[in-house]
């Protein structure tokens, strides 16, 4: 018996208008997960590119002219206070020395006699003072020559290492000619450099009056051995980048650190009262971050939010939410605003502690 083409037809229409009620049904039986924002107090990692230099970093230049005899130092080598490290040769200023000391000798014999004179009333008490004058002059350049006799051994003014050789021996040198550099790297001073508003949060946190620890990333991206301490704050802020720089001071008794290296100062800055949200609460148009807010009306509205911070799978909140919203946690790519949806509330401390199981 063959069916009617009428009849099939029919059969055909109210089976599609069956699936159309399922498929409409399912949409309007799904739930949506919906959190609010979470306020709390916590901190933000940041990093800033940093220059790393010795607590002490020094010229070392010639005092007098002079030939350079000796270097008793190599590049690179670490010398103790009061090592010698260079020598002039210093014939001319020996020889100065023992003409001054001649002269003061002279001198000292010349105000004695005069002495001897005026207890007798040979001479007048003008004479002999006048010869002391002398004598306490011819002193005076005797040290001054000792002085100078003393500039052609130059010896380390501290422990540190010797930098690269600008002169080899044999050199002729003028006064004031630069030697060498010497660094103390006991300890490193590291300056980083921190926009305005990060300043602000910093200086501003409850604990800004205390020693804030900071961690040095290395250039080779590992992290040095040695927690460091936020000394100080330069006083004004430089009008063309409008950063304003810190100054960390770190331990380097290993040597490990120079004078010179660059890295990354690794600083955790807090955030009093930071509302927070999950990252994938967030979606981007433009450049620009939102979020699905749900209102009283169940309706699905899209609102832009600014971000201060962020954090392993969150972000914290500039502008753009209150703690009162309630935003789409999951399936934000299904919704459009306006949207009409039915929501299941989880509770925000909930979503935070169980991130990994709530992913999409």
């Amino acid at each position: 018996m063959r069916k009617s083409p009428m009849i099939i037809g029919v059969c055909l229409l109210l089976s599609q208008l069956s699936c159309n009620s399922e498929k409409h049904e399912k949409r309007e039986e799904t739930k949506y997960l919906v959190t609010s924002p979470i306020k709390k107090d916590t901190a933000v990692v940041k990093d800033y590119v940093c220059q790393i230099h010795s607590i002490r970093n020094i010229e070392v230049r010639a005092l007098e002219k002079g030939y350079l005899q000796e270097i008793s130092v190599d590049e690179g080598q670490s010398v103790k206070k009061g090592q010698q490290m260079f020598h002039i040769m210093p014939n001319v200023y020996e020889a100065e020395f023992q003409k001054a000391t001649a002269e003061a000798r002279v001198a000292e014999i010349e105000y004695e006699n005069t002495k001897l004179l005026a207890d007798g009333n040979v001479v007048s008490a003008n004479e002999l003072a006048m010869a002391k004058a002398n004598f306490e002059k011819a002193k005076a350049e005797v040290m001054l020559a000792e002085t100078h006799l003393g500039f052609t051994n130059i010896k380390a003014p501290f422990d540190g290492i010797m930098d690269h050789l600008h002169v080899r021996e044999g050199s002729l040198l003028d006064e004031g000619e630069l030697l060498t550099t010497l660094s103390d790297n006991s300890k490193m001073w590291v300056y980083f450099n921190v926009p305005e508003a990060e300043y602000l949060d910093y200086i501003t946190s409850v604990d800004r009056n205390s020693k804030k620890e900071v961690a040095l990333l290395m250039a080779n991206n590992k992290r040095f051995n040695q927690t460091g301490i936020v000394e100080t704050i330069e006083g004004e802020f430089s009008h063309e980048t409008g950063n304003i720089a810190f100054r960390a001071t770190f331990d380097n008794p290993e040597g490990i650190l120079r004078h010179g290296e660059t890295g990354s100062i690794i600083m955790q800055v807090p955030h009093t009262n930071a509302l927070i949200i999950p990252q994938k609460a967030t979606f981007e148009v433009l450049d620009k971050k939102y979020v699905f807010v749900v209102d009283d009306k169940a309706v699905v509205k899209q609102k832009e939010i600014a971000i201060a911070g962020e954090l392993p799978n969150l972000f914290i909140i500039e502008k753009g939410l209150t703690e009162k919203d309630r935003i789409i946690l999951d399936g934000i790519r299904m919704v459009k605003d306006g949207d009409h949806v039915e929501t299941e509330f989880i509770e925000p401390k909930s979503v935070i502690n169980n991130l990994s199981l709530y992913a999409e």
